[in-house]
């Protein structure tokens, strides 16, 4: 008996994909007849997935009926979960989770098909971003593959409980056009140049922030930075110690954790200048105590308002803006500053591994990958070294 797997027309690239569409019996309630579709990659996969679902279904090997909805699933895989990640990760994977759960949570986990998921997708990629009083726009294509990651892996577990047979999500991924369309569409600000930088700092000279200002130029995380204690600084060995951030969720909640990786927790040294401020502000901050009396709140953070309390990274930022508005600068993210720090270094020579050590990543291709970003001026160099490759050098004797 022949498989009825239909080869789909190919992509941009030539690829092909197959897919095919099978019955899996009736469905236990109403006995109506119930189909699956898959889609894969080869011809090989599509028909090992086709045997092995009719196997099934020949062997009564069929999942037993379960009530639970897709929202009741990921409820529960999330708790799960969340025993094992930090309370950001938890936040985010909900705040994922939750872009699916509007128009796919109510279906019954076992009705849930690769159609149903392959619509959501389409659907987020054109009207997934619903603002109050606004049109809807479509997500991004990374916001759209996080979703569909997060909805994989929760499959993937109720597949191994035998709740579902197989994973309806596997194969249903954003077609490239989008990426393309997006990847065309969208602006790369690129970090700032070495005169930016150092308009920057001009700027700030004067701002109470100042200290903080030149941590991040420093190329420390804006969550580091607001995590970080005086108890951390050692201004008479000019150096510091980052180990743990303090993180804003959703705009609403703080939470501090340790750093990310082991890698993250690094003694850092401290340039003259950044020693300088620091050692400026906790006077200043001494100052302010002083003034405020009892009002003062004495949270040990380094970065504090003036009565003590710990700012987080959404004000460290708005005042960075601040600054760069008011002195004409352009405006970029102020952790994008660990790019223009690490492109300088790397630009002047630190070896790799030190690269690495000071962004706080365990593999040096992690820091050139995404935080070592040359400018066309970083690149001159290398223009006048190919110069000497294609211009022949003056004879010994018009030399003399």
């Amino acid at each position: 008996m022949s498989v009825p797997i239909k080869k789909l027309s190919p992509d941009a690239k030539g690829r092909v994909r197959y897919r095919f569409v099978v019955d899996v019996g009736a469905h236990p309630l109403t006995g109506k007849r119930r189909q699956v579709t898959r889609t894969f990659g080869t011809l090989r996969e599509a028909k090992a997935e086709y045997a092995h679902i009719t196997h099934r279904r020949h062997e009564a090997a069929a999942v037993s009926f379960d009530v639970r909805t897709l929202d009741e699933w990921l409820d529960e895989w999330l708790a799960r979960k969340a025993e094992d990640l930090e309370e950001s990760t938890v936040c985010s994977y909900t705040m994922t989770l939750g872009r699916l759960r509007g128009r796919l949570g109510h279906i019954r986990l076992q009705e849930l098909t690769e159609d149903d998921v392959e619509a959501w997708m389409k659907w987020a990629l054109h009207e997934g971003r619903v603002r109050s009083g606004k049109a809807a726009t479509g997500l991004g294509v990374t916001s759209v593959e996080m979703s569909l990651a997060r909805l994989r892996e929760a499959l993937d577990r109720a597949v191994a409980q035998r709740l579902v047979e197989v994973n309806v999500a596997t194969e249903v991924k954003v077609p490239r056009n989008y990426r393309k369309a997006e990847r065309r569409a969208k602006t790369m600000i690129p970090p700032w140049n070495i005169h930016e930088v150092r308009a920057f700092v001009d700027a700030v000279k004067g701002d109470r922030l100042y200290a903080a200002f030149l941590l991040s130029l420093m190329g420390l995380r804006p969550a580091e930075i607001c995590g970080m204690r005086w108890s951390d600084v050692d201004l008479g060995g000019a150096t510091l110690i980052v180990h743990r951030t303090r993180t804003l969720m959703g705009n609403k909640v703080v939470v501090e954790k340790d750093t990310k990786s082991i890698a993250g927790e690094r003694q850092l040294p401290l340039p003259d200048l950044v020693g300088e401020a620091l050692a400026a502000f906790q006077a200043r901050q001494v100052a302010e105590k002083l003034d405020a009396g009892e009002r003062y709140e004495d949270s040990g953070y380094v970065l504090v308002d003036g009565l003590g309390r710990a700012l987080n990274g959404r004000q460290l930022r708005e005042r960075a803006y601040t600054v760069m508005a008011e002195n004409a600068l352009r405006r970029v993210r102020l952790y994008d500053a660990r790019a223009s720090c690490f492109t300088y270094l790397a630009n002047k020579g630190v070896p790799d591994h030190l690269l690495a050590r000071w962004a706080g990543h365990t593999d040096v291709r992690t820091t050139k990958q995404w935080y070592v970003k040359p400018d066309v001026e970083d690149l001159r160099p290398a223009a006048d070294i190919w110069g000497e490759l294609a211009v022949a050098p003056a004879p010994l004797t018009e030399r003399m």
